[in-house]
C-alpha cells in the first residue's frame, strides 16, 4: 500500500511538474506578449469609455445649470378646446399595446391605456395579442370587450403567426384601415401604465414642431425595491435615462427609442420604412433610420411612466442578451449606411457611430468583462506584466462614480452594483460577439417575464410548504467557471503575488458564485 501511495504521489508530482514546465516555456515567448497586447487594447477602451462618461457628465451639468427643458427648446403650448370645431381640433391618436402571454399584467396596461385623458372619438386603443396560450387570449379579449362596453374605442387584434415578434405585431397593426385616420401612435408595452395626462404632455411637441418624430418619456420602476437585483437594475437604467437620453436629446436631437412609453409621428415612422424585424432591437433600428431621414427626437425626463423590472435572474439574463446582441448586430448592418448618409451632419454621424454605438453598445461591455474579469486577474499569474494604477483603479473608480449619479439613494450599494455589473458583463460580452458575428442566437427573442402580483400570490399560497427547487434551474455554468478562475487567481495572489488584487478577486468570485448557484433576484416557486 505504501509503495502504491508513493507511486501515486510521484505520478502527481510528475504531472504538475510537466504543467509547470509547459507554463514556463510558453510564458515568455507567448503569454507575456499576448497579455501585454490585451492590456494595451483594454486600456485604450477604458480611456474611450472614460472620455465618453466625462463628456456626458459635463453636458448634463450644463443642462441642469441652464435649466434646458424641452418645453423651452421647442415650441410647446397646452392644447385648448375650440368651441367652434369641437373635438376635430384634436389629432387622432392610436395607442398600440403589443403583448404575448401577459397573464399577470394585461389588465394593468389595458386599463391604463383606456384611462388616458383624450377626447374619446379621437383615440383608438389597439391591443396586439400574439399570445399562444388560448386561456390568456380569451382573458385579454374579454377585458377588451369590457372596456368597449364602457364606450372606449378599443380594437382586439390577433394574427395566425408570430413572424417578426414585436416588430411584426406592430407592423401588422399599422395595416388596419382605421389607422389611416391617425396622426400619431403611442406605444406601450404590456407592463407600462401611463398617467392620464400622458398624451396632453407629449402630443403638443409633435403638433407644434413638424420636425419632431418622437417624444420619449422616462420609465418609473414600481418594483425597484423588490430585491437587490432590481435595485442594481434601477441604478443602471436611471443613468441611462438621466444622462444618456438627456444628453442625446439636448445635443443632437437623437437617442435610441426605448421601445415603449413614446409617441411617434406616423408620417415619420412610414418615411423611415416602418417596423423591421432584422434585429432584436426593432425600436433602435427605427430610431436610427428616422434620424437619418433628418427627423428629430425629444426626451421628456420629468414625464414618467410606471413599469416593472425583471425580478428573476433568468428573465434578466434573456433581456440583457437581447439588449446587447441587438445593438451590436444593428451596428454591423447600418455602419456603412450611416456613413454614406447625406441628410445629416458629419458630427451627428460621428456621434451615432462612435458614441452611441461603438463606445456605449460595444466597448462598454467588452472592457468591463475582458479587462476586469479576465486580463486583470491574469496579471496575478504573470507578474512580468503590470497594469498601471490609473488604468486599474483611477479610471474605473471615476467611471463608476459618474454612473452612480442617476440614483443617489443607492450610493451605499455601489460596491454591490460594481460586482453585479461585472457578472452581467459576461452575458453582455457574449451577446455582443454573437451580434457582431451574427452567430446562432443572434435573433433569439424571449419575452421578458413580468410577475405583476404573481409572486405575492405564489408565495402566499406556498407559505406553509417548502417550494420545490430544481438544481438544474438554479445552476449557471458560465458564472461558476469564471468564479472559479477568479478565486484561483485570488488564492495565487495571496500566496505569491504582490499586486494586492486578492480582495477584489475574492469579492468578484463570490459574486459570480452567488449568480452561478442561482441565489440572485427573486425565485418563483414551481406550481
Amino acid at each position: 500500500m505504501e509503495s502504491l501511495s508513493s507511486a501515486t504521489i510521484a505520478g502527481g508530482d510528475d504531472i504538475s511538474g510537466r504543467i509547470g514546465l509547459i507554463w514556463d516555456q510558453a510564458k515568455a515567448p507567448l503569454i507575456v506578449p499576448l497579455l501585454k497586447l490585451m492590456i494595451i487594447v483594454c486600456l485604450g477602451m477604458s480611456i474611450m469609455l472614460f472620455i465618453e462618461r466625462v463628456y456626458m457628465g459635463i453636458v448634463i451639468v450644463f443642462i441642469k445649470l441652464f435649466r434646458r427643458r424641452p418645453e423651452k427648446s421647442y415650441k410647446w403650448e397646452a392644447m385648448r378646446e375650440d368651441l367652434e370645431i369641437g373635438n376635430s381640433a384634436y389629432p387622432v391618436v392610436l395607442v398600440q399595446i403589443p403583448m404575448y402571454n401577459e397573464k399577470e399584467v394585461y389588465q394593468l396596461s389595458i386599463g391604463a391605456a383606456c384611462g388616458l385623458s383624450w377626447p374619446s372619438d379621437r383615440i383608438i386603443i389597439q391591443v396586439l395579442d400574439d399570445s399562444t396560450d388560448t386561456t390568456i387570449k380569451d382573458l385579454v379579449e374579454v377585458e377588451c370587450r369590457r372596456w368597449a362596453s364602457k364606450g372606449i374605442n378599443i380594437k382586439y387584434e390577433i394574427r395566425d403567426n408570430r413572424n417578426g415578434y414585436k416588430a411584426g405585431a406592430l407592423k401588422e397593426g399599422m395595416k388596419h384601415s382605421y389607422v389611416k385616420q391617425c396622426d400619431y401612435v403611442a406605444i406601450l408595452d404590456a407592463d407600462f401604465q401611463p398617467e392620464p395626462d400622458f398624451l396632453w404632455r407629449t402630443i403638443p411637441f409633435l403638433l407644434h414642431n413638424p420636425e419632431i418624430a418622437l417624444v420619449q418619456a422616462r420609465w418609473k420602476f414600481v418594483n425597484a425595491d423588490e430585491c437587490l437585483m432590481t435595485r442594481m437594475q434601477e441604478m443602471s437604467l436611471d443613468y441611462h435615462f438621466t444622462v444618456e437620453q438627456e444628453v442625446g436629446s439636448s445635443t443632437y436631437a437623437f437617442f435610441g427609442f426605448n421601445g415603449t412609453a413614446g409617441v411617434w409621428r406616423i408620417a415619420a415612422l412610414n418615411e423611415a420604412g416602418g417596423w423591421k424585424d432584422r434585429t432584436t432591437v426593432e425600436d433602435m433600428d427605427l430610431a436610427v433610420r428616422a434620424s437619418l431621414k433628418g427627423w428629430k427626437f425629444v426626451y421628456v425626463g420629468d414625464l414618467k411612466v410606471k413599469n416593472e423590472l425583471p425580478s428573476t435572474f433568468k428573465a434578466y439574463r434573456y433581456q440583457q442578451h437581447r439588449w446587447s446582441c441587438g445593438p451590436a448586430n444593428l451596428f454591423k448592418k447600418m455602419a456603412m449606411e450611416i456613413m454614406r448618409n447625406k441628410k445629416v451632419s458629419l458630427w451627428k454621424k460621428l456621434y451615432v457611430i462612435y458614441s452611441f454605438f461603438f463606445v456605449r453598445k460595444i466597448v462598454a461591455h467588452l472592457v468591463t468583462f475582458i479587462f476586469y474579469c479576465v486580463v486583470l486577474p491574469a496579471t496575478v499569474l504573470v507578474p512580468e506584466v503590470q497594469v498601471p494604477k490609473w488604468g486599474a483603479v483611477y479610471i474605473p473608480s471615476i467611471v463608476t462614480l459618474l454612473n452612480a449619479v442617476g440614483t443617489p439613494r443607492s450610493l451605499h450599494l455601489l460596491v454591490f452594483w460594481i460586482l453585479f455589473e461585472n457578472v452581467m458583463s459576461l452575458h453582455r460580452t457574449k451577446a455582443t460577439f454573437i451580434g457582431l458575428l451574427e452567430a446562432g442566437r443572434v435573433n433569439e427573442w424571449v419575452v421578458t417575464e413580468k410577475l405583476g402580483d404573481a409572486l405575492k400570490t405564489k408565495l402566499g399560497s406556498k407559505a406553509l410548504k417548502k417550494p420545490r427547487i430544481r438544481i438544474r434551474e438554479r445552476l449557471h455554468l458560465l458564472e461558476l467557471v469564471v468564479g472559479a478562475y477568479l478565486f484561483f487567481c485570488g488564492c495565487y495572489d495571496v500566496a505569491f503575488g504582490k499586486n494586492r488584487y486578492h480582495i477584489y478577486l475574492f469579492l468578484q468570485s463570490i459574486a459570480f458564485f452567488v449568480a452561478g448557484f442561482g441565489y440572485i433576484g427573486t425565485f418563483v416557486p414551481n406550481s
